[in-house]
């Protein structure tokens, strides 16, 4: 999913008909505060972010995406086009900086080049976050001196909220995502029980957090409250 945060509706609708594709999604939203409620829920693929917004300014946003994920692929868009502007840009963590106006072909080349970029990338093994310490490639979960033995289904649960940090993973990502045996069927309430017990284990009921109605969440300690 690529998620576009533009204010120009004109634009916006454009943007959306050239990147869309069979199999790839597009959310548009046209505020600071729309792309924080997408970003609660999804965690895109690749956004393009402009930088002047009605409630706020892109780079700001950006900063705090970074602060909780460092490989999600941001384009910022801006009509702002000195050497200063695209300092600020790059050093606030954008992956690239395209002015306006830009040819829709460029921007698609630009766009399927970070998308390969990230698809490219060796899968995160080794995560160490609010004092723990989570090598999957060794099956090692430690936290200071305390290690912990955890089941596959565990391991599997673990991963994907400590890549998606700060993000909600809805429910049936993570049966999807957990269970890939090719059951039909899978009761929710085996995904309840595998958080307790993966809460219970690592001692994390601050960190693993349910936002009701929708999935869990891994927070980390400045977020939690």
């Amino acid at each position: 999913m690529i998620m576009i945060v533009e204010d120009d509706a004109e634009l916006n609708r454009g943007l959306s008909t050239a990147l869309k594709t069979e199999g790839r999604t597009v959310v548009s939203v046209s505020s600071v505060k729309g792309a924080r409620e997408q970003l609660s829920v999804f965690k895109p693929a690749l956004i393009l972010l402009d930088v002047n917004l009605p409630d706020g300014l892109g780079t700001d946003l950006l900063k705090e995406i970074r602060s909780v994920q460092q490989d999600l692929p941001v384009i910022l868009l801006t009509a702002n086009d000195t050497d200063d502007d695209v300092v600020r840009g790059l050093e606030a963590g954008a992956d690239d900086y395209i002015t306006k106006p830009f040819s829709l072909s460029v921007l698609r080349a630009r766009v399927n080049t970070q998308l390969r970029k990230r698809s490219a990338g060796i899968p995160e093994e080794h995560y160490e976050t609010d004092g723990f310490i989570f090598d999957f490639a060794n099956m090692i979960f430690k936290k200071g001196d305390d290690t912990f033995e955890l089941s596959k289904t565990e391991q599997k649960l673990l991963k994907i909220l400590v890549a998606n940090k700060g993000m909600t993973v809805k429910r049936n990502d993570l049966i999807d995502k957990i269970w890939t045996d090719g059951a039909d069927y899978v009761d929710e309430n085996a995904l309840s029980v595998s958080v307790k017990r993966l809460r219970d284990k690592l001692g994390a009921k601050e960190y693993i957090k349910t936002v009701y109605g929708l999935g869990y969440s891994w927070k980390s300690q400045d977020q939690v409250t």
